[in-house]
């Protein structure tokens, strides 16, 4: 990244890369992808990123303002970046995986008591479930795309146990629905014996994530334009506003927003401030239900935050299940074929300890997706240049803190005052991190203990 005092330019040190072939959206049909940008455009406002923030963004925009010229760049081809790899869980009760897993003891970083910090977490994770329901609604998606149905968070040991009933009682001091799950509920449901205690949470909605982002990018309505496979490269400032340069193209903006999360600061943004984390899933292939019991679509978290997250998916063909574990910190945002090849032999290994009537049935897809993380736990967001705004550090729950920071994005554009922008304003700005060798050793070091500590969850 260069940045000329004189001109202000920001330029893109590096695109994006995304590890393995992604399930989700391997299951759709090919996409027909939007044209690239050519030639010489103007804006109201260009969107950089067409994730779950920035389309987000784009749509709150549309719909408070019908008549803006609004430009979306996507680097790469809607549902294959890491808003495609997300596990689709939509939730509207905090449990994450947060950079304060990953070792700040420091805290939720924007004040006030535990309860009420809590409450805002809801208050956003809750309007991101209701943005994605409206959006089904009026699109007349089918439970494939997006189920309403809650989800799961399931324990497999005594430790476990212990955080499924500590994170109860939190629910009742907030004053939330749920259902306790015994051993023989937690069967009904999955087909395995293996889990002693759950909980149902009603609230969530469970989504095949390359299809709602795709389905999300389709629902613009011109005048915004969608630009796939046009990445950003730089932006500078140009009169009163910017001058966004793609490969062969340009959009003349007075507005940005900045959604491409951890690639921010590629841009020169929040450096030093963004943990650059990658997690990795894998689905099976096909198998006949008939093989193993219980429901045949259902989601679960684990009761840990570094545990296993499962989803079985149901076909007309067959089911097919879906492992979410492991962790890497990877400051280079860059991920081997190593790294992919041992999250896999983890996954078959929680597989086939999990569901032995599954025996032989193994994996189609594997994948990993980046996620940015703040040390306190609060999102990169806000004006970090005259009219250029950031939706970015999605904090390990991308699907519902992006949604959430897009639409705050966009009501901030707007000048729109909503108990959404209330919680935004009220986050501290992201804490630096240590220096760069104690943050790498420190990162690793407390992925792996926290991984150990999970243990079999």
């Amino acid at each position: 990244m260069a940045v000329t005092a004189a001109a202000r330019v920001f330029r893109a040190s590096q695109l994006p890369a995304q590890p393995g072939v992604c399930g989700w959206a391997a299951l759709l049909p090919p996409r027909s992808v939007t044209p690239a940008l050519t030639g010489a455009i103007t804006a109201d406002v260009t969107i950089i990123g067409a994730g779950f923030a920035g389309l987000s963004a784009a749509r709150e925009l549309q719909r408070r303002d019908p008549t803006l010229r609004i430009a979306v760049l996507e680097a790469g081809t809607v549902g294959e970046g890491p808003a495609g790899r997300n596990s689709g869980f939509i939730i509207d009760l905090p449990h994450e995986v947060s950079a304060e897993d990953y070792g700040s003891d420091r805290g939720s970083g924007h004040g006030g008591d535990p309860l009420q910090r809590s409450r805002d977490r809801v208050l956003v994770q809750r309007r991101a479930v209701s943005f994605a329901k409206e959006l089904a609604a009026e699109q007349g998606w089918g439970r494939e795309t997006l189920d309403a149905r809650g989800r799961h968070h399931l324990a497999m040991t005594a430790e476990g146990d212990r955080h499924i009933a500590d994170y109860a009682a939190h629910l009742v001091r907030l004053g939330e629905p749920h259902d306790l799950l015994g051993a023989a509920a937690a069967a009904e449901i999955t087909g395995s014996r293996v889990f002693t205690s759950g909980l149902y949470l009603p609230g969530a909605v469970i989504v095949q994530p390359a299809a709602y982002i795709r389905g999300l990018a389709d629902s613009l309505a011109p005048p915004a334009r969608l630009f796939e496979r046009t990445p950003a490269l730089s932006f500078e400032r140009r009169g009163g506003g910017w001058l966004v340069r793609a490969p062969d193209g340009s959009v003349e903006t007075p507005q940005v927003i900045l959604a491409n999360n951890g690639y921010a600061e590629r841009f020169g943004f929040f450096r030093g401030r963004l943990l650059h984390v990658f997690t990795y899933a894998s689905m099976t292939e096909e198998f006949d239900p008939a093989r193993l019991g219980g429901w045949r679509s259902w989601a679960a978290t684990p009761s840990s935050p570094m545990g296993t997250t499962l989803r079985r998916i149901e076909g007309a063909r067959g089911d097919r299940l879906l492992v979410r574990s492991r962790y890497t910190f990877n400051p280079s945002l860059d991920v081997g074929p190593g790294t992919l090849r041992r999250a896999g032999a983890l996954h078959d290994g929680k597989l086939a300890h999990r569901f032995p009537a599954l025996a032989g049935i193994g994996m189609a897809y594997r994948w990993g997706g980046a996620m940015a993380l703040t040390w306190n736990v609060v999102p990169a967001f806000g004006e970090v240049e005259t009219g250029v705004l950031a939706a970015c550090g999605c904090n390990g729950l991308g699907a519902s803190n992006a949604t959430a920071s897009g639409i705050a994005a966009a009501e901030t554009l707007l000048g729109a005052e909503t108990d959404l922008t209330r919680v935004y304003r009220s986050f501290a700005a992201p804490r630096a991190l240590p220096a760069r060798p104690l943050t790498l050793i420190g990162a690793r070091a407390t992925l792996a203990l926290r991984e150990w500590k999970a243990g079999m969850e």
